[in-house]
């Protein structure tokens, strides 16, 4: 079992969906190789055994979750795999075997990654034309930029067009500050993704801090692209790219609230 997990780990780690599905293509799936798919209670937290016997991540760590429900999850996607495995279909196990194998050996680096991203946070750089979009920014935009100032003293300064700017380091700072709320494996392996998927470290804190539901980090995340499409269209594959993108942060979402307050 192990080998075979093994064998998977390059399908369920690479961060670009996309890329994930065309490196499973490349290579034949494993077959299924249990009949049996539970879950159990130990220190670890909750675990999945296949036939009895508890699954190891890539890392050879013991695959578990914090709680019963996350667990499930996971379970749901071992028992939904029919005569072969793939990994493409089990988003909720790739998420967890990163928070295990790469965040929890390296929690300082992914915290300092997600505070860079809001050094150059996407909401603070503003179109200056035309004017529908400018609106639609500031409509959009501007109510999370309050709520990291009134609520987390982050107060980052607004730039229009796409030179980059120092962020002020007090806010810098304050941004830290508040993201340490998360310095759980798991809990940040989530606030990452949606940070990576959006472009925007602030979306992914207000997403964490409850401010704003996926629907809605989503919307404002695609602000620019959803204006670009109405007046210029979209391809098939942007359009596919973009799906595995959305269903990437549902994954994130869904795990991030049955993890245990």
């Amino acid at each position: 079992m192990r080998d075979i997990l093994s064998d998977l780990s390059d399908a369920m780690s690479d961060p670009d969906p996309v890329r994930r599905a065309q490196i499973q293509m490349k290579r034949p799936l494993p077959k299924r190789f249990y009949k049996e798919v539970s879950t159990d209670k130990a220190e670890e937290g909750f675990r999945i055994l296949l036939d009895g016997r508890p699954v190891r991540t890539p890392g050879k760590k013991l695959l578990a979750a914090p709680s019963q429900m996350i667990a499930d999850r996971l379970k749901a996607e071992w028992d939904a795999q029919a005569e072969e495995i793939d990994p493409a279909a089990m988003p909720v196990t790739r998420l967890v075997n990163t928070a295990i194998d790469g965040v929890a050996e390296n929690l300082d680096a992914v915290f300092d990654e997600i505070v860079r991203f809001a050094g150059t946070d996407m909401l603070c750089y503003r179109a200056d034309t035309p004017d529908g979009l400018v609106a639609r920014q500031r409509d959009g935009w501007d109510p999370v930029l309050r709520w990291a100032a009134d609520a987390k003293g982050i107060r980052f300064i607004l730039v229009e067009g796409v030179m980059h700017r120092e962020q002020p380091v007090p806010a810098i700072q304050a941004f830290a500050a508040a993201l340490s709320d998360w310095r759980d494996p798991l809990a940040l392996a989530c606030v990452h993704t949606v940070t990576t998927l959006t472009g925007s470290a602030l979306l992914g804190l207000a997403f964490a801090e409850g401010v704003v539901d996926a629907d809605k980090v989503w919307l404002l995340a695609h602000i620019d692209e959803d204006w670009q499409i109405e007046h210029w269209g979209t391809d098939d594959e942007a359009f596919h790219r973009r799906e595995m993108r959305r269903k990437e942060l549902d994954v994130a979402a869904s795990v991030f609230f049955d993890m245990p307050r």
